[in-house]
């Protein structure tokens, strides 16, 4: 025969205790790593245990913040003898960004236009930036992009540029209906250099400097500034860490 019994109080409904060792297996009590560090043996380097003493010594530099990638490297411009503009962008705080390179960038972006300007044979004073499909002038633009972070918006979807859909039904969906999302953060998928080429060239439609065959000729007569002519083939997984399938 068996005999089952138990306290009245249940053994006041404590739970056990599990008691930590250099042996258990777990990374508990003092320990730094699995087994090792605090009251246990030193972990040793390489092992994938956290090291008891790292070295931080040594001088540390940002070198890039790339919330928007290929901005720097187009807005700004480095001069024979003078300091790195695209170096001091990269170690700038961002909420000094603004007031160190808007002017610089700014003037850039109208260089460009100049250059343009001279290779198609006008005169450069009539080829200025357009505000631009979100209807940004330049100066609030380059303001934007001078500083490189990515702005979030709790309430709306993430996304570099969503243009939403062709509310009117004017054949133009770059041109804004009212359900466009734009700068709100940014996802794998979204095509960030071709996105921040049309905000900086494509003037009100998005299509300003598109390579456009002005006389039927079958040559383009306007640069091609809206694109870099690289699409985005691969899946990009939507989980952390956003890895796409080979090619």
């Amino acid at each position: 025969m068996i005999s089952l019994s138990s306290c009245s109080d249940d053994d006041n409904d404590l739970e056990p205790v599990a008691m930590s060792s250099c042996s258990d297996g777990i990374m508990n009590g003092d320990e730094t790593g699995v087994d090792c560090g605090g009251s246990c043996d030193p972990c040793n380097d390489g092992d994938g245990m956290m090291n008891e003493d790292p070295d931080f010594s040594g001088t540390f530099v940002q070198q890039d913040h790339m919330g928007r990638p290929g901005i720097n490297t187009v807005l700004s411009f480095d001069m024979d003898g003078m300091p790195s503009v695209k170096d001091a962008h990269n170690n700038t705080i961002p909420s000094e960004m603004t007031a160190a390179f808007q002017a610089g960038f700014e003037a850039r972006l109208e260089q460009y236009h100049d250059v343009y300007a001279n290779l198609l044979g006008l005169d450069p004073a009539t080829v200025n930036y357009e505000n631009n499909i979100l209807g940004l002038d330049a100066a609030t633009l380059t303001g934007y992009l001078a500083a490189d972070v990515l702005e979030i918006s709790p309430d709306l979807p993430t996304t570099y540029f969503d243009p939403g859909t062709d509310a009117d039904m004017d054949g133009r969906l770059l041109v804004p209906d009212g359900d466009e999302v734009a700068l709100t953060g940014r996802t794998p998928q979204d095509d960030i250099i071709d996105v921040s080429l049309i905000l900086l060239f494509g003037g009100a439609e998005g299509t300003r400097f598109s390579g456009q065959d002005l006389d039927d000729d079958g040559m383009a007569d306007l640069p091609r500034l809206t694109s870099d002519g690289v699409g985005l083939t691969a899946t990009i997984s939507t989980d952390f860490p956003y890895l796409g399938s080979p090619e």
